[in-house]
Formats: structure tokens, C-alpha cells, sequence
């Protein structure tokens, strides 16, 4: 009897896993992202997102532009610069083992489009994603943020992420606006199914040049208000905050 208890209440805990994964992906009038965009987003154009995301953030006087949205700067408080150190303390340590990127890939984090030339490579582990859209653990950061070497990868940083339907004060709770800008990926036109292979990028995308539903339907691509969560970058191994919370 004991053992049918158990296993129903595994089952009703898988189903309410399944039930919230659903309600954080079906989409919207709004322009949420559907189970289906969501599937051809990933074998259309996840690869497109990476390379954009990357040369986007790669360095910190190329972030204006149409599809970059970011959190306004606050005044610093003692509370926020104690919040700050907390989190740069903890990551410090956790990161130690995963300077050797190869500890990493067996701990979960897996590269991103590796066989591509990047300024900087995104490790990405899913469940802590997954772990992120509820709470913020500053030692299980989403994504790694290496650099090529002639050996292999060196560790320079890494990335926290938040679903992007949180509220600002519940992204302020997490890494506070007065020590780091948070950012998001916004006003994104896909291009239609099927067409992809053959989409000129220089439209389309993180850094296509339509900015607009409005121009996004006229060419019958897929407009997405905010792709992806919120994110935000930190350099614990650097020297001073400035450096440490640089994009």
C-alpha cells in the first residue's frame, strides 16, 4: 500500500512538472512563445541565437541597438554592495573546478555551437536553467562563459538567467540594478517556416534590421515582443565590480 502511495504521488508530481513546463512555454496573443515555435525555434534557429547573442555581448560598447532591452542602473546601497559580494563569493568558489572545461562538460554544461568561432563560449547546463526560472543559486549558475585557447577553453565568467515574465523588483531581489544591468533579447522576427536556410540574416534575428511586427508581417515572419529569459553576466575572478559586472 505504501509503495502505491508513493508511486501516485510521483505520478501527480510528474504531471504537475509537465503542466508547469506547458504553461511556461504555450503561447499567446501576447506573443509568448509556443511548444511548436519553441521546437522550431530549436532546430531552425537556435544555432543563429547563439552566434548572435554571443557577438552581441561579446563586447560592452556594441549593446545599443533594437533588440537589446536593459534593466535601469539604481543607486547603490550598503545592502545591494553586501547582496553583490555575497553572490561574487559564493560563484568564486563554485567555479573553482570548472577552469578545467572538461570537469564542466562531465558536471552537465555542454558548449554552445563549439565548431564556430565565437568571442566567447556559453557552457549552458539545462537544469539549472530549468532551476533558474524559480529561485536564483548563485553557486549553479545557468551558463559557463569561456574563451578559446590553443589547449582547449579558459573559464572567464559566467551567466544567471530568469524567465522573462518575472517582475523587476523579483530581478532586482536576485543580482540588484545598482551593481549589474540585467538584459534581455527583444522585437525578434523570425523568418517563416521553411525558409530559414535561405533567410537573409541581416533582417532576421538578434540583429536583423526588423525591429516591428508590422515589418516582420509584411515579409510573413515571426515576431517574438521578448525571445528567451532575462540574463546577466558576472566576472567573479576579476579585481574590481565594474569589471566584475561588465557585459
Amino acid at each position: 500500500m505504501l509503495k502505491h502511495l508513493r508511486a501516485k504521488a510521483l505520478m501527480v508530481l510528474l504531471a504537475g512538472a509537465v503542466l508547469l513546463i506547458l504553461s511556461c512555454v504555450r503561447g499567446d496573443k501576447a506573443g509568448n512563445v509556443k511548444m511548436s515555435d519553441l521546437q522550431d525555434h530549436d532546430a531552425e534557429s537556435a544555432h543563429q541565437h547563439t552566434m548572435d547573442a554571443a557577438e552581441s555581448m561579446a563586447a560592452q560598447h556594441h549593446h545599443a541597438g533594437p533588440h537589446m532591452k536593459w534593466t535601469q542602473k539604481r543607486t547603490q546601497s550598503p545592502q545591494d554592495l553586501k547582496r553583490a559580494d555575497e553572490i561574487v563569493q559564493t560563484l568564486r568558489e563554485a567555479l573553482k573546478p570548472y577552469r578545467d572545461y572538461r570537469v564542466a562538460q562531465k558536471d552537465g554544461y555542454q558548449p554552445s555551437a563549439p565548431q564556430n568561432a565565437q568571442p566567447r563560449y556559453h557552457f549552458t547546463k539545462k537544469w539549472y536553467g530549468f532551476k533558474a526560472a524559480f529561485s536564483v543559486n548563485p553557486s549553479q549558475p545557468t551558463s559557463l562563459l569561456y574563451k578559446r585557447t590553443p589547449g582547449g577553453y579558459e573559464l572567464t565568467g559566467a551567466m544567471f538567467t530568469a524567465r522573462k515574465d518575472v517582475t523587476e523588483g523579483q530581478l532586482n531581489e536576485r543580482v540588484p540594478f545598482s551593481v549589474a544591468q540585467w538584459h534581455a533579447h527583444v522585437d525578434i522576427c523570425l523568418p517563416p517556416r521553411g525558409e530559414v536556410g535561405m533567410a537573409d540574416w541581416t533582417r532576421f534575428g538578434l540583429k536583423g534590421s526588423i525591429a516591428t511586427k508590422e515589418e516582420c508581417d509584411k515579409v510573413g515572419g515571426r515576431f517574438y515582443p521578448q525571445i528567451f529569459g532575462w540574463m546577466v553576466h558576472v566576472y567573479p575572478f576579476e579585481e574590481t565590480p565594474e569589471k566584475i559586472w561588465t557585459h
